[in-house]
């Protein structure tokens, strides 16, 4: 695994927050079709049915992915059942900006989590790049008045948020430990159809204590059907997939940090179609966090 950042890793790296900033933004317009964890659950019903016909014969006994059950079993727990169905659940309370830019906290997670369980060493330049990223997160959340800091109150959707990007840190880090049999780690639609069909089981589980503790039901209809659609083929196939590659060119610490261009993605969007035109305190923010990535990718 290299750390070397060339431009076609770059690119690797900066799909997935492009497909993810427009997942934060479709999860917020269909929040009143379908409950949160639901939706989760069906995202990846129709991201299973997309993988089958490219990768079915991992679903055989002498694939090795049931000898491995347990690394797929953490895997998709972690990057599957926890982290998507806290972001959708984040966006109930928090809007899509809020939630991109709280979790630019991204990078600290990664180097930590690398430091103290993967035995990664962290650079000078990774430390400055998180410091900057964590400043663009705290202008965001004082909304550019520092003095406003001491007075902030997180909705629960952050503290959604920032759950659920611990649980995708660790989750990239297992990723570069390569541990899966060599067949299902050289074919990217058996090693991401081998997380679905455990992470099928976690999100279902937890989609159905939503129904059973909550009021839930599902208002169907074509919007309902295009945004599952979307959601399904580029958050979840698609940039996952380019994730994954990113992640073994680069290092999850390196990726981590293009992780943060989701929220220049997302103040696009966000204006694009919900009307919640960026501010000032957002440019600085941005500025911030695209400071961070260019220092933490400095050799």
């Amino acid at each position: 695994m290299t750390q070397k950042l060339s431009p076609v890793t770059a690119l690797l790296l900066t799909v997935p927050p492009l497909l993810w900033a427009g997942n934060a933004v479709v999860g917020r317009l269909v929040s009143d079709l379908v409950p949160p964890i639901t939706l989760n659950f069906l995202r990846w019903a129709v991201a299973l049915f997309i993988l089958l016909p490219l990768a079915g014969w991992v679903l055989r006994r002498s694939s090795g992915m049931w000898q491995h059950w347990q690394r797929f079993a953490l895997l998709s727990l972690l990057g599957v059942g926890c982290y998507n169905a806290l972001q959708y659940l984040a966006l109930q309370t928090s809007t899509p900006l809020n939630v991109t830019l709280v979790a630019a906290s991204g990078p600290v997670w990664m180097l930590g989590i690398g430091a103290l369980f993967f035995q990664a060493p962290v650079r000078r330049a990774q430390v400055y790049g998180a410091v900057l990223s964590i400043l663009g997160v705290l202008v965001v959340l004082s909304r550019g008045d520092w003095a406003q800091l001491m007075a902030v109150r997180l909705v629960v959707g952050d503290l959604f948020i920032l759950l659920a990007t611990a649980c995708w840190s660790w989750y990239s880090w297992l990723l570069s430990r390569r541990d899966e049999p060599e067949a299902i780690r050289n074919d990217w639609a058996a090693f991401l159809l081998a997380q679905v069909v455990f992470g099928l089981a976690w999100s279902g589980l937890f989609a159905g204590m939503e129904w059973g503790l909550t009021d839930a039901h599902i208002r169907w209809g074509w919007p309902l059907i295009a945004a599952l659609a979307f959601v399904a083929v580029g958050p979840a196939v698609l940039a996952y997939r380019c994730w994954g590659l990113g992640i073994q060119r680069a290092g999850p610490a390196v990726a981590g940090f293009f992780a943060n261009l989701t929220p220049l993605f997302a103040a696009i969007f966000s204006a694009a179609f919900l009307g919640e035109l960026p501010q000032l305190y957002h440019v600085a923010a941005f500025a911030l966090i695209v400071g961070g990535i260019v220092v933490s990718a400095r050799p």
